[in-house]
């Protein structure tokens, strides 16, 4: 057998990164001219650079994409685009997500020419590679606008939407933000107009100090309404969102139309205490790093993880965002969630949602609730976990808007 040499593993990068379609096609068309250069940048290119270990291969490619961007090198930009974006498919390391962020860190320091470029190549490769992203379009009604509260602690919102039509609420999942709710907020704004926001402690709002009641956040979530003037809504709330939708439902009925609670509980058992004492722990110890795999790991189920890591990516990055402290002073407020004997008041047209494969918060929670709310309407989606609005889009959107309609 022969000894690997200095091309042989260059060679071996090469063919990691950018397939071996294309490097059979570049080896197989050397000629007496290039053939040294090929070895050359096999050798030097591929084994002495890509080949270091002070840089893992993501990192390397998405500067590789920064570099070509900012020379305006398209040619070779498109080439490792299209090699990253076909990673992305296969899982190899790469996600959607890391090159559009590469993409607008370019808009920055290479300027807006070079990423309307990279942007428009980048769409092309992604529709041939059939990953056409869904459109989000920027019209009057759907474009978002974003501001923070005038009373404090201020929140920050986003609204878009029609002026008329019944206006709705979405509140997020602990170690999350309003960006949780994208795709449904663009389908809702059709017909109305939608307000999002950040708990405190989270994404753009304040975070002071804590921790915090379960009756702090439903009293954000009242004068938020109060401050929108638009009420009475419709709420959707999902995780800890829902377990504030039962506490405004409980507590200020008179702004709530009606009410959409997702992969929540209205109380937890008191085997689950220890589980939230040592996420705490972790947290204030290590950081979110400490428990994103695990929180990710609740989120969505193994299957779902595997097969879209874009679609995961995201959430990734938005639970590392996340305020520690901001993250422990609503875990404490959610640990404590006590609605269930009081649900029995609540007179609103209800909707309850839940994930089959949902462990944080799983169907018989929602049992729970549907039994205490009379007329209430519960659904269980199949092969969803907890954020079931994200694993399941079409059917959440499908049953949210169903239900919308029937209050007019």
């Amino acid at each position: 057998m022969k000894q690997a040499d200095d091309f042989d593993r260059g060679l071996k990068n090469r063919r990691a990164v950018l397939g071996d379609e294309w490097v059979e096609r570049s080896l197989t068309n050397a000629t007496s001219f290039n053939a040294d250069f090929q070895s050359f940048i096999t050798r030097y290119a591929w084994h002495d650079v890509w080949g270091r270990p002070g840089l893992d291969r993501t990192t390397r490619r998405l500067l590789v994409l920064g570099m070509t961007m900012g020379l305006a090198r398209w040619e070779e930009f498109e080439l490792h685009c299209r090699a990253a974006v076909r990673a992305s498919k296969e899982g190899g390391g790469v996600t959607l997500e890391q090159i559009k962020e590469t993409l607008m860190q370019g808009a920055i320091y290479c300027g807006v020419p070079a990423a309307n470029t990279a942007f428009k190549i980048t769409l092309d490769i992604l529709r041939e590679e059939g990953l056409e992203p869904p459109a989000q379009p920027l019209g009057a009604d759907a474009r978002a606008s974003s501001h923070h509260t005038f009373s404090t602690p201020q929140l920050h919102v986003k609204v878009q939407g029609p002026l008329d039509g019944m206006p709705v609420m979405l509140s997020h999942a602990l170690g999350l933000d309003l960006e949780m709710w994208d795709r449904l907020a663009g389908e809702l704004t059709r017909k109305h107009p939608v307000l999002r926001y950040d708990h405190r402690g989270h994404g753009g709002s304040a975070v002071p100090p804590g921790p915090y009641t379960m009756g702090e956040l439903v009293d954000d979530a009242a004068r938020l309404i109060h401050e929108w003037g638009r009420g009475p809504v419709v709420w959707i709330g999902l995780s800890m969102g829902g377990m504030v939708g039962q506490g405004l439902a409980v507590r200020y009925p008179e702004l709530l139309r009606g009410l959409v609670l997702a992969n929540t509980t209205s109380k937890y058992p008191d085997e689950a205490m220890p589980n939230w004492t040592q996420r705490i722990a972790t947290v204030e110890a290590q950081g979110m790093p400490g428990i994103v795999e695990t929180v990710l790991e609740r989120y969505f189920h193994a299957a779902f993880r595997a097969a879209l890591p874009d679609a995961v990516a995201p959430y990734r990055s938005t639970v590392l965002r996340c305020d520690p402290q901001g993250y422990v002073a609503c875990c404490h407020a959610a640990s404590s969630v006590n609605w269930t004997d009081r649900l029995h008041t609540v007179k609103l047209p209800t909707l309850i949602i839940a994930g089959a494969l949902d462990v944080g918060a799983p169907p018989a929670m929602s049992r729970t609730i549907a039994d205490r709310i009379e007329g209430s309407r519960l659904v269980v989606l199949d092969d969803a976990a907890h954020l079931s609005v994200v694993e399941q889009p079409e059917a959440f959107s499908a049953l949210v808007r169903e239900f919308i309609d029937t209050l007019r």
